[in-house]
């Protein structure tokens, strides 16, 4: 069952990020749904069909919120398809996704904020590898 759900997720990815898509980048989603299909038998094969679903929004510019919605998708998709998911599992993939949505929704007009994104970043990366360094 989970390969079933998997794929559904997959295709809903796909689906997602093909939406108005036009030129290579429908061709390009096309190859993404089939390494999708493909990934039922060749687990390697989501990592390829996640990373031209990439590729698809590089090339289409979906609307922002089909990006969303295509994150959380490559995100299930991988899960389901790897491993049993669990509820933090899940949790953390719809709060990633629902906060990438508020930035989407909320536009913020603030000069400074680009340079303060890589500094925020080190942060929460250094704060969630400390439990590791001692």
């Amino acid at each position: 069952m989970s390969r079933f759900a998997a794929i559904a997720f997959g295709l809903l990815m796909v689906g997602a990020v093909a939406y108005r898509a036009d030129g290579l980048a429908v061709m390009v989603a096309g190859i993404a749904a089939t390494a999708v299909l493909a990934s039922a038998w060749v687990r390697p094969a989501a990592t390829a069909a996640v990373l031209l679903a990439v590729l698809t929004v590089v090339l289409g510019a979906p609307a922002p919120m089909h990006a969303v919605l295509a994150g959380l998708a490559a995100a299930v998709y991988l899960v389901v398809l790897h491993t049993d998911p669990t509820v933090p599992t899940m949790a953390f993939a719809v709060g990633f996704a629902a906060a990438a949505a508020a930035v989407v929704v909320l536009p913020v007009q603030v000069a400074w904020l680009p340079l303060a994104a890589p500094t925020a970043l080190l942060a929460g990366y250094l704060l969630a590898v400390r439990p590791f360094t001692r």
